[in-house]
């Protein structure tokens, strides 16, 4: 049995509602809310960032897990808004966890589905039998434009799972990818914001990848979308994950438990995962969980989990995702947001 054995997840204090941008730019905001059913999203402190994000995020999950540090053979956190350029966000985390010098560590990109890439390989190793425990973490402080559509749905946070094959709490039954070259949204070496490709975002990317990755994973597990409790998709608003999951025949239900977005909005890399983290908070011995994340460009990666015994033991020993993402929040108005997101640039 290979899978879960800890996870963890983060969200920032900060929030900004969707209306408030509305109104900054001139927008219809009720328009805005129901169109994208998106209400608010998270915003990431002054001094909070991916790395920041990715250690509370892990910490979490070495609680649940209650292992020695030590042990974990490889940490790769995906994220498309890396601190720098060059130099790995995960060295600085496995120095704050007390883990190494012996372990692996990466920075991955794939766009919205490096969180899911890096928990693939942190789970393939594992399963290769190179190491005991290894890391996957997704997670972002995703960029928007201002006056962009990305705006009202780019925010911050992030999940970690690490992977083992000793007191699994959910064990990886099936996985697959589904990936192809379709420029949806990019971002340039030296841009500050990405761009997307407006019509291509919809059915030639998302749709067709995360369909793609769903109806293969199906097929490979030869289990039904009615036989899962949870399903969770990545999560570019609140419209997107309820259709893909209504064409591959899952129901509201089935994906409302990890539906965060119209309160969270995208995470980017930490958005399916954290979805998957707000489940597994909750799901009981014997459930089933379909997972498929989303990266433009573009891919995406498929999970089925079975939840196993150990899960009751281990829900209760961090903070639970939905109460970071329903308490103490702060909220801002757009000037506020405008100087967290360090978003008025000054000539040098």
């Amino acid at each position: 049995m290979v899978g879960i054995v800890g996870y963890g997840a983060y969200l920032p204090r900060y929030r900004i509602k969707a209306e408030v941008i509305a109104k900054q730019w001139g927008s219809d905001p009720v328009a805005i809310v129901r169109g994208l059913q998106l209400n608010e999203k998270t915003v990431p402190g002054m001094d909070e960032d991916t790395i920041t994000i990715s250690v509370e995020a892990a910490k979490n999950a070495v609680r649940r897990a209650q292992i020695n540090p030590q042990e974990i053979g490889a940490v790769y956190i995906g994220s498309e808004s890396h601190p720098y350029a060059v130099k790995p966000s995960g060295t600085i985390l496995i120095d704050a966890l007390g883990i190494g010098p012996d372990v692996h560590v990466a920075s991955y990109e794939f766009a919205c589905k490096a969180g899911s890439e890096a928990m693939f390989v942190a789970y393939s190793l594992v399963k290769a039998g190179e190491m005991k425990y290894a890391m996957g973490i997704g997670a972002d402080t995703s960029q928007g434009a201002p006056g962009d559509a990305l705006e009202y749905s780019a925010s911050a946070g992030g999940a970690a799972f690490i992977m083992g094959k000793e007191k699994v709490v959910a064990e990886i039954l099936f996985t697959h990818s589904y990936t192809s070259d379709t420029p949806d949204f990019w971002r340039r070496e030296g841009e500050y914001y990405p761009r997307h490709g407006g019509r291509f975002t919809g059915e030639p990317a998302y749709f067709r990848h995360i369909i793609g990755a769903g109806i293969a994973l199906l097929e490979k597990s030869k289990i039904s979308p009615k036989d899962f409790k949870y399903a969770v998709f990545h999560m570019p608003n609140g419209k997107f994950p309820m259709e893909v999951g209504k064409r591959l025949g899952f129901t509201k239900e089935q994906i409302e438990t990890g539906w965060l977005v119209p309160y969270m909005g995208n995470t980017y890399s930490g958005s399916s995962p954290t979805g998957l983290a707000a489940i597994l908070d909750v799901a009981k011995p014997g459930d089933l969980i379909f997972m498929v994340s989303f990266g433009s460009g573009a891919g995406s990666d498929g999970f089925i989990f079975r939840v196993t015994d150990e899960i009751t033991k281990v829900q209760d020993r961090a903070v639970k995702t939905r109460e970071l993402l329903d308490n103490n929040k702060i909220y801002l108005n757009y000037g506020e947001y405008a100087k967290f997101r360090r978003k008025i640039k000054l000539n040098e």
